[in-house]
């Protein structure tokens, strides 16, 4: 994507020239990808609009006040928008700012000190360990499709993948072999992610059966359509929530869901934050701290199995061989 394609979709049609230059820094020197650039552009797009219904606009930025800044926010409160969506409106409008600031083009940053809405604090949704293996281990329909289903599941479960990532892969990522897979994350960020022993097989029985999909050797998505296209987000959403389905698991199941279990499990079988922080790609370690919502009961049950003064390791304490156990007198 151009700099001047970014703005010439639906969201940031109307922008001034000054976002354009924002929105292409972003592209070219911040590497972002084509869908960050344009959910900037949108938040942008959307001030732009606010502030042309207050007389303003973002070509005259030098104008804009913190009283624009926090009535923006007011009128989001009011369309009933999620804390989550205000942040990143506020961060887009801050690094906006900072653009500007960087290049000189102003002297005074108006969002200076404003805080960002008080966030809900949501934990990610995850599978327990028997639903997780229950749609790992659904038997697969006949044929390509079937095989090539459980494949993407393993992906984003085994190996903790976000769905743009796994269907963002090309055959040449795969290293079966090596037991990993070359993941291009957010940022265009390279990492490397482990395969599980199930991942490999299922990934090499689907690459066996991939050219019933597409004869065009050019094609290198790793994941394709019934059409031989590179197999989009709204299908594989759809494939998940049918193996779910299949399993048993009465709840909708989102293929973030899977990624959210492979941290959630990874966690409470004792792996170090540090670890799957770098397997789930995350820049900010408090990002993958989320995930440390163990539950109470497992938590509770580890402690009563490891901590010397746990009542369950207390309540019958077992004697040394030719010893006694010493009761305790009452008031003593």
């Amino acid at each position: 994507m151009s700099s001047t394609d970014a703005p010439n979709n639906a969201a940031g049609a109307n922008l001034p020239e000054i976002c354009l230059g924002f929105l292409s820094f972003l592209e070219i020197e911040k590497n972002y990808s084509l869908a960050t650039v344009r959910a900037y552009a949108a938040d942008l797009d959307q001030f732009q609009g606010f502030l042309s219904g207050r007389g303003g606009s973002l070509e005259r930025f030098e104008a804009i006040t913190r009283a624009d800044a926090t009535a923006f926010l007011a009128e989001l409160h009011r369309l009933r928008q999620k804390k989550s969506s205000m942040a990143r409106k506020l961060s887009t409008l801050r690094s906006f700012f900072r653009y500007l600031l960087k290049n000189q083009l102003t002297k005074a940053d108006p969002l200076s000190g404003l805080r960002n809405p008080r966030q809900d604090q949501r934990q990610p949704r995850a599978l327990n360990v028997d639903q997780a293996v229950a749609v790992m281990e659904v038997e697969a329909v006949p044929g390509a499709e079937g095989i090539r289903d459980l494949a993407l599941a393993e992906l984003l479960y085994g190996s903790g993948l976000r769905v743009s990532e796994a269907l963002s892969l090309t055959v040449d990522d795969v290293r079966a072999d090596r037991g990993f897979v070359r993941v291009r994350g957010k940022g265009n960020k390279e990492r490397l992610a482990p395969l599980s022993g199930a991942a490999i097989d299922r990934l090499r029985e689907y690459l066996d059966w991939r050219d019933t999909f597409t004869q065009d050797e050019g094609q290198q998505a790793l994941f394709l359509g019934v059409r031989g296209g590179p197999l989009q987000r709204r299908e594989a959403s759809r494939i998940v929530e049918k193996l779910a389905g299949r399993a048993g698991v009465a709840q909708r199941v989102h293929p973030h869901m899977l990624r959210h279990s492979f941290a959630t499990h990874l966690l409470e079988a004792g792996a170090d934050l540090r670890s799957v922080q770098e397997m789930l790609g995350h820049s900010r370690l408090s990002t993958t701290e989320r995930y440390t919502h163990l539950d109470l009961r497992h938590i509770t049950e580890v402690y009563d199995k490891s901590h010397p003064l746990s009542e369950a390791r207390t309540e019958a304490p077992v004697p040394a061989e030719g010893s006694t156990v010493k009761k305790k007198e009452p008031g003593k």
